[in-house]
């Protein structure tokens, strides 16, 4: 089978397209790394060429709702429009647990997440989106965008992290299979409050900064209520545990606090 990874490059689209071509597919990494620009549709007529999947795991590097809505949209009608012409058969997106609760209550990235999976809903094309869970590999940065001078001020909502790897892992099995057309969703084994999660990571790392739970705090501009970042009962649950990963990064480096590149 013939798959090409949007953001194939990145931490996610990597390892999937590294677990797709285990399996025996040949599979196209589509980034602007290597000449392809889901924004502008430089390249992609060209690496959607005879593809019967694309997954899309791009993501905006802005979180204001403007600039993250223009992004997404016009990428994604992009993969939509070019894939319909190379007779894609399987749209899959990766998207966020909590996008469509955030989106009416916060707008924002979340509102830009959420017009991203409604034109692949109102698209025609057969799809299949997968909301995920925030990933361990991105604590450290929920902390640095948390920080204000050596406090780190986060809300003390609920958080079930997962493994990069295990989302990589569902979406490269989710994508061979038929078609959901439907929202799908996946997290880690474990609940943290986000405050304690980031304690943990910052520990694990030596790092001096003190978390500091904040009742008004926000999560990249939004305000969370308690359960907001949690999956529903249907969620796919993931085997890894974060002190397994945190473990796992610690043998693969040979020295705590280091991170396993992308």
């Amino acid at each position: 089978m013939r798959v090409v990874v949007a953001g194939g490059t990145g931490l996610i689209g990597s390892r999937v397209a590294a677990r797709l071509r285990s399996q025996g597919h040949e599979v196209v990494e589509a980034s602007r790394a290597t000449g392809v620009n889901t924004y502008t549709a430089e390249g992609l007529e060209q690496a959607l060429a005879g593809a019967e999947v694309l997954i899309d795991v791009t993501n905006s590097g802005y979180f204001d709702e403007r600039a993250a809505t223009d992004f997404f949209y016009a990428s994604t009608l992009n993969l939509l429009t070019y894939g319909r012409a190379a007779g894609v058969t399987h749209h899959v997106a990766l998207s966020v647990v909590g996008t469509d609760r955030l989106a009416a209550s916060e707008g924002g990235y979340f509102a830009a997440k959420a017009a991203q999976e409604q034109l692949i809903r109102d698209s025609g094309r057969q799809y299949t989106i997968v909301h995920s869970t925030q990933f361990f590999e991105f604590v450290k940065s929920i902390a640095d965008a948390a920080t204000v001078g050596h406090n780190v001020r986060l809300s003390r909502a609920l958080i079930q992290p997962i493994a990069a790897d295990d989302v990589a892992a569902f979406i490269a099995r989710v994508a061979v299979e038929p078609p959901r057309n439907a929202t799908i969703e996946i997290a880690g084994p474990e609940r943290f409050r986000l405050e304690e999660l980031v304690r943990q990571e910052l520990g694990i790392r030596n790092d001096p900064r003190q978390v500091v739970a904040d009742p008004l705090a926000r999560y990249f501009g939004a305000r969370l209520e308690e359960d907001e970042l949690l999956p529903g009962d249907g969620a796919e649950v993931a085997a890894t545990r974060f002190g397994e990963w945190a473990q796992a990064r610690t043998r693969t480096t040979g020295r705590v606090g280091a991170v396993v590149p992308a």
